[in-house]
């Protein structure tokens, strides 16, 4: 069973780009779709539908940009959820960076990269074939997958499915294995969102020359994040750095 793209359609995954019409006139594989993601919908509509890029649809509301925008609220709470159960004892600013890092575009982009979803993604002209799929397109067909889900087979149908995408990555997160390096992290997201690398500041020391403490910000171009102490600057910095991932995470993506 398969849907016809409306332009472009397919992917080259030697080439990690999509197919154009005149390489290719292959057919989305609905099934293919479905026993990668280990779900199979009773609306299969649903499910061209969160396939579907906005430069492939018909107009704008046939996108999976709504379902993005559902699918990305459900993430965010299922990951809160689980965090919330499986860390008693952490508290709200540590859980905060461990979602941020969990949801971030960069970890939604590559569980699709995993699950190979861009082999079905409905592209059109809005999308040259000479160039990668951007992340934040890879990013969107996840969360609008999952919204999919959610509303095919309800939260009983989605739950199980985060959980076996996520879960490994917020051990990761909470572990340390990645997101204890903040200032790397926010040199990235600084880089490729506004084009700069951060700086940092110490706004106030506090204590005797052989114990210091320091009150660092984290600041990107003209916009300073909140300030973090700690016990030297490498230390305070990372934890500046922190605070401004956390104060990224909750601004609208540029």
């Amino acid at each position: 069973m398969g849907v016809k793209a409306a332009g472009r359609l397919g992917y080259d995954s030697a080439m990690n780009r999509p197919f154009s019409r005149e390489q290719t006139e292959a057919t989305i594989d609905v099934a293919e779709c479905q026993r990668r993601i280990e779900y199979e919908f009773r609306n299969p509509a649903l499910l061209v539908a969160a396939l579907t890029h906005a430069s492939g649809a018909q107009h704008r509301l046939a996108s999976n940009e709504r379902l993005e925008f559902l699918g990305d609220a459900i993430l965010g709470f299922l990951v809160c959820e689980t965090l919330f159960h499986q860390f008693p004892e952490s508290l709200e600013g540590d859980l905060t960076r461990v979602k941020s890092v969990v949801v971030s575009r960069e970890t939604c982009g590559r569980i699709s990269e995993q699950l190979q979803l861009v082999d079905f993604l409905i592209v059109g002209k809005g999308l040259s074939i000479n160039r990668p799929v951007p992340t934040s397109v890879l990013s969107d067909l996840f969360e609008s997958v999952v919204a999919a889900i959610y509303l095919d087979g309800g939260m009983d149908a989605v739950r199980p499915l985060v959980a076996r995408w996520l879960e490994p990555e917020i051990e990761q997160v909470a572990s340390g294995a990645q997101g204890s390096n903040h200032k790397s992290l926010l040199q990235q997201r600084a880089q490729r969102d506004f084009g700069i690398t951060p700086t940092y500041e110490v706004v106030e020391e506090s204590g005797p020359d052989h114990s210091k403490s320091f009150h660092v910000s984290a600041q990107i171009g003209h916009r300073r994040y909140p300030p973090a102490w700690g016990r030297n600057k490498k230390e305070a910095e990372q934890r500046a750095a922190s605070n401004a991932l956390v104060a990224l995470e909750a601004e609208p993506r540029p």
